[in-house]
Protein backbone atom coordinates (compact mmCIF):
# COMPACT_ATOMS: atom_id res chain seq x y z
CA UNK A 1 0.00 0.00 0.00
CA UNK A 2 1.22 3.66 -0.97
CA UNK A 3 2.39 6.20 2.32
CA UNK A 4 1.29 9.60 1.11
CA UNK A 5 4.42 10.88 3.29
CA UNK A 6 6.22 12.91 1.06
CA UNK A 7 9.73 12.11 1.41
CA UNK A 8 12.56 14.25 0.07
CA UNK A 9 16.58 13.32 0.28
CA UNK A 10 18.42 16.19 0.32
CA UNK A 11 22.11 16.30 -0.95
CA UNK A 12 24.72 17.28 -3.92
CA UNK A 13 28.04 18.80 -3.79
CA UNK A 14 29.24 20.73 -0.35
CA UNK A 15 28.45 24.56 -0.63
CA UNK A 16 26.11 23.89 -3.06
CA UNK A 17 23.69 25.18 -0.68
CA UNK A 18 21.89 22.60 1.24
CA UNK A 19 21.54 24.47 4.40
CA UNK A 20 19.66 27.19 2.46
CA UNK A 21 17.50 24.39 0.91
CA UNK A 22 17.01 22.77 4.41
CA UNK A 23 16.05 26.21 5.18
CA UNK A 24 13.54 26.75 2.15
CA UNK A 25 11.86 22.98 3.30
CA UNK A 26 11.07 24.34 6.61
CA UNK A 27 9.52 27.27 5.46
CA UNK A 28 7.31 25.21 3.57
CA UNK A 29 6.40 22.84 6.32
CA UNK A 30 8.69 19.80 5.84
CA UNK A 31 10.54 18.19 9.10
CA UNK A 32 14.02 18.59 8.48
CA UNK A 33 16.73 16.35 9.48
CA UNK A 34 20.58 17.18 8.64
CA UNK A 35 23.22 14.79 7.96
CA UNK A 36 21.31 11.31 8.94
CA UNK A 37 23.25 8.01 8.36
CA UNK A 38 21.19 6.44 5.73
CA UNK A 39 21.07 3.41 7.83
CA UNK A 40 18.43 4.74 10.06
CA UNK A 41 16.46 6.19 7.07
CA UNK A 42 14.01 2.96 7.10
CA UNK A 43 13.85 3.27 10.89
CA UNK A 44 12.85 7.19 11.13
CA UNK A 45 9.98 6.34 7.89
CA UNK A 46 8.99 3.66 10.63
CA UNK A 47 8.53 6.42 13.34
CA UNK A 48 6.49 8.91 10.63
CA UNK A 49 4.36 6.00 10.17
CA UNK A 50 3.50 5.43 13.05
CA UNK A 51 2.81 9.23 14.10
CA UNK A 52 -0.60 9.42 13.45
CA UNK A 53 -0.39 11.80 10.25
CA UNK A 54 1.69 14.30 12.33
CA UNK A 55 4.94 14.10 10.19
CA UNK A 56 3.64 13.70 6.25
CA UNK A 57 6.22 16.53 5.27
CA UNK A 58 9.95 14.82 5.75
CA UNK A 59 13.21 16.22 4.10
CA UNK A 60 16.35 15.04 4.88
CA UNK A 61 20.52 15.83 4.23
CA UNK A 62 22.72 12.97 3.49
CA UNK A 63 25.93 13.88 2.17
CA UNK A 64 29.42 13.11 2.52
CA UNK A 65 29.37 13.91 5.45
CA UNK A 66 28.42 10.61 6.84
CA UNK A 67 32.03 9.14 5.61
CA UNK A 68 31.03 5.32 5.02
CA UNK A 69 27.88 5.46 6.16
CA UNK A 70 26.91 7.56 2.98
CA UNK A 71 27.68 4.18 0.91
CA UNK A 72 24.47 2.44 2.33
CA UNK A 73 22.41 5.61 0.71
CA UNK A 74 20.68 3.27 -2.12
CA UNK A 75 20.11 0.03 -0.12
CA UNK A 76 18.35 2.20 2.68
CA UNK A 77 16.36 3.91 -0.20
CA UNK A 78 15.08 0.32 -1.05
CA UNK A 79 13.64 0.11 2.84
CA UNK A 80 11.68 3.30 2.37
CA UNK A 81 10.40 1.58 -1.34
CA UNK A 82 9.38 -1.34 1.07
CA UNK A 83 6.75 0.52 3.27
CA UNK A 84 5.28 2.02 0.27
CA UNK A 85 6.69 5.04 0.29
CA UNK A 86 8.11 7.38 -2.39
CA UNK A 87 10.92 9.29 -2.43
CA UNK A 88 12.63 11.85 -4.84
CA UNK A 89 16.22 13.17 -4.37
CA UNK A 90 16.98 16.62 -4.92
CA UNK A 91 20.92 17.41 -5.98
CA UNK A 92 22.51 20.73 -5.69
CA UNK A 93 25.39 21.75 -7.84
CA UNK A 94 27.22 24.89 -8.80
CA UNK A 95 30.26 25.44 -11.05
CA UNK A 96 33.34 24.55 -9.53
CA UNK A 97 34.68 28.48 -9.90
CA UNK A 98 31.61 29.62 -7.41
CA UNK A 99 32.30 26.58 -5.14
CA UNK A 100 36.04 27.93 -4.92
CA UNK A 101 34.80 31.07 -3.94
CA UNK A 102 32.13 30.35 -1.28
CA UNK A 103 34.46 27.66 0.56
CA UNK A 104 37.16 31.08 0.47
CA UNK A 105 34.62 33.40 1.69
CA UNK A 106 33.06 31.26 4.53
CA UNK A 107 37.02 29.95 5.06
CA UNK A 108 35.31 26.30 5.99
CA UNK A 109 37.28 23.40 5.21
CA UNK A 110 36.00 20.95 2.56
CA UNK A 111 35.25 17.90 4.29
CA UNK A 112 37.26 15.84 1.61
CA UNK A 113 39.89 18.36 1.08
CA UNK A 114 42.20 16.62 3.68
CA UNK A 115 45.56 18.68 2.57
CA UNK A 116 43.57 21.64 2.63
CA UNK A 117 42.99 22.09 -1.22
CA UNK A 118 39.71 23.23 -1.90
CA UNK A 119 39.51 22.37 -5.18
CA UNK A 120 40.84 18.94 -5.17
CA UNK A 121 37.94 18.17 -2.52
CA UNK A 122 35.48 19.36 -5.05
CA UNK A 123 36.97 16.83 -7.69
CA UNK A 124 36.98 13.82 -5.26
CA UNK A 125 33.48 14.59 -4.36
CA UNK A 126 31.81 15.22 -7.78
CA UNK A 127 33.68 11.72 -8.27
CA UNK A 128 32.15 9.94 -5.45
CA UNK A 129 28.32 11.56 -6.15
CA UNK A 130 28.05 10.72 -9.81
CA UNK A 131 26.08 7.88 -8.85
CA UNK A 132 24.22 9.67 -6.79
CA UNK A 133 23.42 12.53 -9.26
CA UNK A 134 22.67 10.37 -12.25
CA UNK A 135 19.48 8.67 -9.79
CA UNK A 136 18.20 12.04 -8.78
CA UNK A 137 14.75 13.42 -9.80
CA UNK A 138 15.72 16.89 -9.38
CA UNK A 139 19.10 18.59 -10.33
CA UNK A 140 19.07 22.51 -9.60
CA UNK A 141 22.57 24.69 -10.68
CA UNK A 142 22.58 27.60 -7.54
CA UNK A 143 25.47 29.48 -9.20
CA UNK A 144 23.58 32.12 -10.57
CA UNK A 145 20.44 31.40 -8.11
CA UNK A 146 19.97 33.95 -5.14
CA UNK A 147 18.24 32.42 -1.89
CA UNK A 148 14.84 34.04 -3.29
CA UNK A 149 15.22 32.04 -6.60
CA UNK A 150 16.11 28.59 -4.87
CA UNK A 151 13.23 28.73 -2.45
CA UNK A 152 10.97 29.42 -5.18
CA UNK A 153 12.20 26.49 -7.39
CA UNK A 154 11.89 24.09 -4.57
CA UNK A 155 8.15 25.39 -3.44
CA UNK A 156 7.14 24.94 -7.45
CA UNK A 157 8.78 21.52 -7.57
CA UNK A 158 7.76 19.61 -4.59
CA UNK A 159 4.66 21.82 -3.20
CA UNK A 160 3.65 23.33 -6.31
CA UNK A 161 -0.19 23.81 -5.05
CA UNK A 162 0.96 26.06 -2.32
CA UNK A 163 3.76 28.03 -3.97
CA UNK A 164 3.82 31.18 -2.75
CA UNK A 165 2.16 30.29 -0.01
CA UNK A 166 2.28 33.46 2.99
CA UNK A 167 1.49 33.30 6.23
CA UNK A 168 0.54 36.91 7.83
CA UNK A 169 0.72 38.07 11.18
CA UNK A 170 -1.32 41.56 12.15
CA UNK A 171 -0.50 43.07 15.18
CA UNK A 172 -1.78 45.75 16.84
CA UNK A 173 0.55 48.47 19.64
CA UNK A 174 1.10 51.14 21.42
CA UNK A 175 4.00 53.65 20.03
CA UNK A 176 4.59 54.78 23.78
CA UNK A 177 5.70 51.37 24.15
CA UNK A 178 7.72 50.94 21.12
CA UNK A 179 7.24 49.49 17.89
CA UNK A 180 7.67 45.54 17.33
CA UNK A 181 10.86 44.42 16.56
CA UNK A 182 9.58 41.83 13.84
CA UNK A 183 7.37 44.41 11.91
CA UNK A 184 8.08 44.16 8.25
CA UNK A 185 5.01 46.75 7.17
CA UNK A 186 4.33 49.81 9.98
CA UNK A 187 0.83 52.09 9.70
CA UNK A 188 0.16 55.10 11.61
CA UNK A 189 -3.20 55.04 12.99
CA UNK A 190 -2.71 58.39 15.26
CA UNK A 191 -4.52 60.57 13.11
CA UNK A 192 -8.15 58.42 13.50
CA UNK A 193 -10.60 59.86 16.14
CA UNK A 194 -9.58 58.67 20.01
CA UNK A 195 -11.87 56.68 21.61
CA UNK A 196 -9.77 57.23 24.43
CA UNK A 197 -10.77 60.95 24.76
CA UNK A 198 -14.56 59.99 24.87
CA UNK A 199 -15.62 59.79 28.44
CA UNK A 200 -17.69 57.05 28.14
CA UNK A 201 -15.46 54.92 25.83
CA UNK A 202 -12.43 55.65 27.90
CA UNK A 203 -11.90 52.37 30.16
CA UNK A 204 -12.68 50.37 27.21
CA UNK A 205 -10.93 49.12 24.40
CA UNK A 206 -10.86 48.64 20.86
CA UNK A 207 -12.74 44.88 21.25
CA UNK A 208 -15.59 46.59 23.18
CA UNK A 209 -18.55 47.30 19.93
CA UNK A 210 -19.31 50.88 21.56
CA UNK A 211 -15.51 51.86 21.13
CA UNK A 212 -15.39 50.02 17.41
CA UNK A 213 -18.19 52.15 15.91
CA UNK A 214 -17.05 55.12 17.27
CA UNK A 215 -13.98 55.02 15.40
CA UNK A 216 -15.32 52.60 12.08
CA UNK A 217 -18.38 55.52 11.62
CA UNK A 218 -15.34 57.91 10.80
CA UNK A 219 -15.04 58.85 7.21
CA UNK A 220 -11.79 59.13 7.79
CA UNK A 221 -11.34 55.56 9.28
CA UNK A 222 -13.77 54.36 6.34
CA UNK A 223 -11.26 56.51 3.36
CA UNK A 224 -8.42 55.07 5.50
CA UNK A 225 -9.02 51.15 5.44
CA UNK A 226 -9.90 51.47 1.71
CA UNK A 227 -6.71 52.53 0.73
CA UNK A 228 -4.89 50.40 3.18
CA UNK A 229 -6.89 47.32 1.70
CA UNK A 230 -5.98 48.65 -1.68
CA UNK A 231 -1.88 49.09 -0.97
CA UNK A 232 -1.81 45.86 0.65
CA UNK A 233 -3.71 43.85 -2.32
CA UNK A 234 -0.41 45.81 -4.13
CA UNK A 235 2.17 44.57 -2.29
CA UNK A 236 1.58 41.23 -0.73
CA UNK A 237 1.72 39.82 -4.04
CA UNK A 238 5.41 41.29 -4.33
CA UNK A 239 6.12 39.99 -0.95
CA UNK A 240 5.29 36.65 -2.03
CA UNK A 241 7.40 36.44 -5.53
CA UNK A 242 10.60 37.68 -3.64
CA UNK A 243 10.16 34.31 -1.56
CA UNK A 244 8.63 35.64 1.94
CA UNK A 245 6.65 32.98 3.69
CA UNK A 246 5.89 35.52 6.64
CA UNK A 247 4.88 38.88 6.64
CA UNK A 248 4.07 40.97 9.97
CA UNK A 249 2.08 44.21 9.58
CA UNK A 250 2.15 46.36 12.75
CA UNK A 251 -0.63 48.75 13.43
CA UNK A 252 0.05 51.39 15.86
CA UNK A 253 -1.51 54.32 17.94
CA UNK A 254 -0.99 55.91 20.92
CA UNK A 255 -1.92 53.21 23.60
CA UNK A 256 -2.50 50.36 21.30
CA UNK A 257 -6.04 49.80 22.96
CA UNK A 258 -8.26 51.44 20.56
CA UNK A 259 -7.60 52.53 17.01
CA UNK A 260 -4.90 50.24 15.95
CA UNK A 261 -7.04 47.55 17.43
CA UNK A 262 -9.85 47.76 15.93
CA UNK A 263 -8.01 48.51 12.14
CA UNK A 264 -6.13 45.31 12.99
CA UNK A 265 -9.49 43.38 12.90
CA UNK A 266 -10.87 44.68 10.41
CA UNK A 267 -7.44 44.38 7.94
CA UNK A 268 -7.38 40.98 9.91
CA UNK A 269 -10.62 40.00 8.63
CA UNK A 270 -9.86 41.44 5.52
CA UNK A 271 -6.86 39.56 4.74
CA UNK A 272 -8.61 36.11 5.69
CA UNK A 273 -10.64 35.83 2.82
CA UNK A 274 -7.55 35.55 0.59
CA UNK A 275 -4.51 34.62 2.62
CA UNK A 276 -3.71 32.60 6.12
CA UNK A 277 -3.64 35.44 8.67
CA UNK A 278 -3.85 36.01 12.29
CA UNK A 279 -3.99 39.07 14.46
CA UNK A 280 -2.54 39.77 17.99
CA UNK A 281 -2.89 42.47 20.13
CA UNK A 282 0.30 43.43 21.85
CA UNK A 283 -0.76 46.09 24.40
CA UNK A 284 -4.22 46.25 24.19
CA UNK A 285 -4.60 45.16 28.08
CA UNK A 286 -1.98 48.03 29.58
CA UNK A 287 -2.90 51.30 30.52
Amino acid sequence: MKDETQFVIITGLSGAGKTQATRCFEDLGFFCIDNLPPSLIPQFAGLCQESGGKIRKVALVIDIRGGDFFNTLFSSLKGLKARGINYQILFLEASVESLVRRFKETRRKHPLSMEGSVLEGIKSEKKRLREVRAKADQIVDTTELTPWDLKRKIASTFLPGEEGEIIITVISFGYKYGIPMDADLVFDVRFLPNPNYVDEFHFLTGMNKPAREFVLNSPITKDFLKRLFDLLEFLIPYNIKEGKGYLTIAIGCTGGRHRSVVVSNELGKYLKKKYKANVQHRDVKKR
